[in-house]
């Protein structure tokens, strides 16, 4: 329930935040412009991902000005789609917005989506028409997402990310996703929801770095393939299958020389190299095999996906922490 009045929240925004202090007032300033465009009745949630700044003393100073806001702190870094669930588990809105906290995703375009959600949407995404971010990571990000269109047969949009508004039905069923691997919009393209795209204006990062690291990006890149494809290991057995045949061929080949009384000696680099490139294929699946088999490990442990050290609301006093 929101604060305000007892009253049911209309619209819940969601946004995770890490080293993002600096346009935390000025972000909450223009979501609450903006939100009073569209109902009194709205919550802002804030999820401070264990931030190196004093991102949380500021998030923790808003919530104790505005009733709407509410300050989530998690014990350590989870990540950003960890923090995302967090506030999702948390949300109580008709209307769910997810968003990032640096101000590239601005306030003013949800009014845009959330006219398109009424036009019959479950899902309305910001498509960003011209990205504003630096090459490096627009390279990466397209790349990222041919591959992730070749492994999971699918079509994927670079120019779509997490800022959208989403229905209650459809973050009911991502909140019963207890997976421990979270991909926020490939499980929202999982859920299957009448869903539909809109050109928003994308905004150049005022202050700080990304989050991600190219290490990072990898990372999250391994757990969304992982996560949503089982088409590596499908290629892995593709390609023993056809070393197989390439390998069965020479053998006969040699047959065929020795019958004939054609003999030649086997070069020594030649051997070296097919046992090289052997070894190293072997090694490969294996290493695919075993990336799975401790994601399989990972969900056995039945650990939570996130751990929260405080809650803040206005109602609560100061230093007391609240448990969701």
């Amino acid at each position: 329930m929101n604060i305000i009045e007892g009253q049911q929240s209309i619209v819940s925004v969601v946004i995770p935040i890490y080293n993002n202090a600096a346009s935390l007032f000025e972000l909450n300033d223009r979501l609450h412009s903006t939100l009073k465009k569209i109902t009194p009745y709205y919550e802002i949630i804030f999820i401070n991902d264990c931030s190196k700044d004093h991102s949380w003393e500021t998030i923790a100073d808003l919530a104790n000005k505005h009733e709407e806001v509410i300050g989530v702190n998690f014990s350590r870094n989870f990540g950003q789609h960890y923090a995302i669930s967090a506030g999702l588990d948390l949300s109580q809105g008709e209307w769910v917005v997810v968003m990032d906290g640096d101000l590239q995703d601005q306030p003013e375009e949800i009014e845009k989506l959330y006219k398109k959600a009424l036009e019959g949407y479950d899902i309305v995404q910001g498509r960003r028409a011209v990205r504003k971010d630096r090459f490096l990571k627009k390279l990466s990000s397209k790349l990222f997402h041919h591959l992730y269109s070749y492994l999971t047969d699918t079509v994927q949009d670079e120019a779509i990310a997490n800022f959208g508004i989403y229905h209650r039905k459809v973050i009911d069923v991502m909140v019963s996703m207890r997976e421990s691997l979270r991909v926020f919009s490939m499980m929202v393209r999982w859920t299957g929801f009448n869903a539909t795209s809109i050109d928003i204006e994308h905004a150049k990062r005022k202050e700080g770095e990304s989050g991600y690291s190219f290490k990072k990006l990898i990372r999250l890149s391994i757990n969304a393939i992982i996560s949503f494809s089982d088409k590596p290991l499908r290629l892995t057995v593709k390609a023993g299958f056809l070393i197989s045949i390439l390998a069965f061929l020479y053998a006969v080949y040699i047959i065929i020389k020795a019958l004939l009384g054609i003999t030649s000696i086997q070069g020594w680099p030649s051997l070296i190299a097919s046992i090289w490139l052997t070894s190293g294929f072997i090694i490969f699946i294996v290493g695919v095999t075993g990336l799975y088999i401790s994601r399989i490990f990972d969900e056995t442990k039945k650990r939570p996906i996130y751990v929260i050290k405080e809650v803040y609301r206005k109602n609560i006093a100061a230093g007391q922490n609240e448990r969701p």
